[in-house]
């Protein structure tokens, strides 16, 4: 009975809310309901209301948006007749419909989503095998002997883990190959990782061939293994000391759980973060994905791997072959697969590894350039909304995570479509100023404040438009590519461990430069058409309003490919540990300030010892948090300043053996709850109004800032030019 009824009221509802979608009224009721909607959202928003009011404040923007599609529908778009309006117009009611369609997605999957997993609790029984895989292709020694030593330094019965190196680097292949510099490489990386791993305690397995690349790798793990359940990390992902205890029990409390997912956490910023120095005060753009879509995906058993900090079950991959290949994102792929055939996953909303993502802008469009074109290929060769075995929320949830990736497309049409207007008076939008101003006006606000209440202090408002844009630019033709050839785009390992030495711009920085122009060209237009052409200024101005809001994104997209150069190679992390330093035979009272993958910053008190020289080496000794004993860890003096009998003394590693290596990986990665507090300290949620504000004005600082790095390099072109 309460089903029924809950259906009928359901029904009234949609039919309720689609008679007063479609119920014909003039431009000042439209006004009226809007800004009712708008003061219901806001005071719902300010009193913090949270659960079924969180659902109300919802619906009551998704009526404004249906109502906004209904009148773009039935009275904005040119007539068939002329072509020339009707193109361009299509495209851009087109743009906005995907636009539609994808907040329709992510009300579905994140507009009541799983509350954080509280952290595991153990219930006794006995620990499964773990095999823990970390492929690798191309990664520098260290950065490698880090991941693995942070590895096998996890709480964990050692008889029960056991630790894989899957080196896809020195493969037959690679050591056969005709030429003959690569060839030799390719033997003497074999060699050194081999030795590597031998100190270590881990397993080191390569294979004949590189085929079907990280998923032929893993395969080839798998093949070699015994362990019941894998755990999957990147070279760059070095795990905290509890990941495994904080996961693997999930696997005992039901059979059919085939993955758990944990969040990837980064201890360097990405380009946008770094050349707009945002890292320290604002949330990741992965930390929207991580904390709140892969919850609301959770809540669907629909939250997919993500190709490493994750355990996955052996049992469920030998039924599906292990791991899918077919595209070049075999983690989504595979966990696609293994829904389908009725497995299930689940996300820990934890961050227990601490990796690397790209440091040039350009890295990291080749990333996202990859994780397009294999999000492209799962939509062409598996199609979710007709693969067998999965259910309408799953369906809907991967769509929701494959369409995203077309954003290019609606971004792109979104810039140039008041030059349509502006540059060759085309009509592509057949309503008035006011008209224009009381439907869209309105539906971008309720649209800001509904994206506001689904991620909060996850997302401030108008960088997943800055991050969108930016990556537009070049993801447009690698998704048109994979769309003609979908079979066409091969996997490609994202740079690791990468610095900018010299401020620059990005070597593809070019189109941006020629968008930026192209608009305030554009803008000067609209100014002059409205003092030139007074009976049509409404348009105009709205028009021009339109471009001004592209022009603020491209012009803060300058400061994203101005590279700001750094002098540390790695990002540091900030600690306060207790050691002892000792040089010369003498150990003195320190505390361990900072550490990066390469050094650490001390504070030593020196008591008058005066000693110190650049150059000269020493040692750090701590009790690691692992089951290590304590050791010395080898060290060399690059920098120091005394004051008083305290010393700042700044170190690099110099490890010797394999010990060292464990200590290093204990400095940086044993204690995850770090990265957690580091995580939260950056959550707040400035508000649309403030969030705006300060957008404005980091918009207009770096689009000074692009500018003066264009002309610096300009000047610098020149004078190499004359030296020629």
């Amino acid at each position: 009975m309460r089903t029924v009824l809950s259906a009928i009221t359901w029904a009234l509802a949609s039919v309720l809310i689609i008679l007063l979608v479609t119920l014909p009224i003039n431009t000042r009721t439209q006004l009226i309901a809007s800004l009712l909607v708008v003061a219901v959202m806001v005071v719902i928003k300010l009193l913090k209301a949270e659960g079924k009011w969180r659902l109300v404040a919802l619906a009551f923007g998704t009526a404004m948006v249906l109502r906004y599609v209904y009148w773009r529908t039935t009275s904005t778009l040119p007539p068939m007749s002329q072509l020339e309006n009707f193109i361009p117009g299509l495209l851009v009611y087109l743009a906005e419909m995907y636009s539609v369609l994808m907040l329709a997605l992510s009300l579905f999957v994140v507009s009541m989503p799983l509350p954080p997993r509280p952290p595991y609790k153990r219930r006794g029984g006995e620990l499964p095998t773990v095999d823990v895989f970390v492929p690798s292709y191309n990664e520098d020694v260290d950065l490698l002997a880090n991941t693995l030593a942070a590895a096998r330094n996890m709480d964990y019965p050692p008889e029960k883990l056991t630790v894989w190196l899957l080196d896809d680097g020195g493969t037959v292949q690679k050591r056969k190959s005709a030429n003959i510099m690569e060839a030799h490489m390719a033997e003497l990386r074999h060699k050194v990782l081999q030795e590597l791993c031998e100190e270590l305690g881990v397993r080191y397995l390569t294979r004949e061939r590189n085929e079907h690349a990280k998923a032929g790798n893993l395969n080839n793990g798998l093949q070699h293994s015994t362990g019941s359940l894998i755990a999957v990390f990147d070279a760059d992902h070095a795990p905290g000391r509890d990941f495994l205890l904080e996961t693997v029990g999930y696997f005992d409390e039901n059979p059919k759980l085939f993955l758990v997912q944990t969040p990837h956490f980064f201890l360097n910023p990405d380009p946008v973060e770094r050349n707009l120095r945002t890292f320290e005060r604002m949330p990741s753009e992965n930390e929207m994905f991580y904390g709140i879509i892969q919850r609301g995906l959770d809540k669907w058993n629909a939250a997919f791997f993500c190709g490493s900090a994750a355990v996955l079950n052996r049992k469920a991959l030998e039924v599906s072959n292990g791991f899918s290949g077919v595209s070049i994102t075999e983690d989504c792929e595979t966990a696609l697969d293994l829904h389908g055939l009725g497995w299930h996953s689940i996300y820990v909303d934890r961050p227990l590894i601490a990796g690397l993502q790209p440091a040039t802008f350009a890295s990291f469009i080749g990333q996202r350039s990859r994780w397009a074109q294999g999000m492209m290929q799962i939509l062409r060769f598996r199609f979710p909304p007709l693969k067998r075995g999965l259910s309408l929320a799953q369906r809907l949830c991967y769509m929701s995570s494959t369409l995203f990736w077309l954003f290019p497309f609606p971004r792109t049409i979104f810039l140039f479509a008041p030059l349509f207007y502006l540059f060759f008076d085309l009509e592509i939008f057949t309503s008035s100023g006011g008209e224009f101003l009381v439907y869209s006006l309105a539906y971008m606000v309720v649209n800001l404040m509904m994206q506001n209440y689904l991620y909060g202090s996850f997302r401030w408002p108008w960088i997943s438009e800055l991050y969108e844009y930016v990556q537009t630019v070049h993801l447009l033709p690698a998704v048109i590519s994979v769309i003609l050839n979908p079979r066409k785009p091969t996997f490609k390992v994202t740079a690791k461990d990468e610095s900018v030495s010299v401020s620059r711009l990005s070597e593809i920085s070019r189109p941006f430069f020629v968008i930026f122009f192209v608009l305030l060209v554009a803008f000067g237009i609209s100014v002059y058409r409205i003092y030139a052409e007074p009976y049509k200024a409404d348009v105009t101005l709205v028009v021009g309003g339109w471009n001004l809001l592209n022009i603020i994104l491209a012009g803060c997209a300058l400061g994203v490919v101005s590279e700001r150069g750094e002098r540390q190679a790695s990002r540091r992390v900030k600690v306060s540990r207790r050691c002892q330093f000792g040089i010369d035979g003498r150990w003195f009272t320190a505390t361990i300030e900072n550490v990066s993958v390469h050094g650490a910053s001390v504070q030593v008190h020196t008591e008058g010892f005066r000693d110190i020289e650049i150059g000269k080496m020493g040692a750090l000794r701590f009790q690691p948090h692992s089951d290590l004993p304590v050791s010395d860890l080898p060290i060399e003096i690059r920098n120091f300043n005394a004051v008083g009998d305290v010393t700042s003394i700044g170190c690099r590693y110099m490890p010797q053996e394999s010990t060292d290596h464990r200590l290093i990986a204990d400095l940086i990665f044993a204690n995850s709850a770090q990265w957690t507090q580091f995580q939260t300290s950056r959550r707040r949620n400035p508000g649309i109004i403030g969030g705006t504000l300060w957008f404005l004005g980091l918009a207009m600082y770096q689009t000074a800032r692009g500018l003066s790095y264009l002309v610096r390099n300009t000047g610098r072109d020149k004078a190499a030019g004359a030296g020629r």
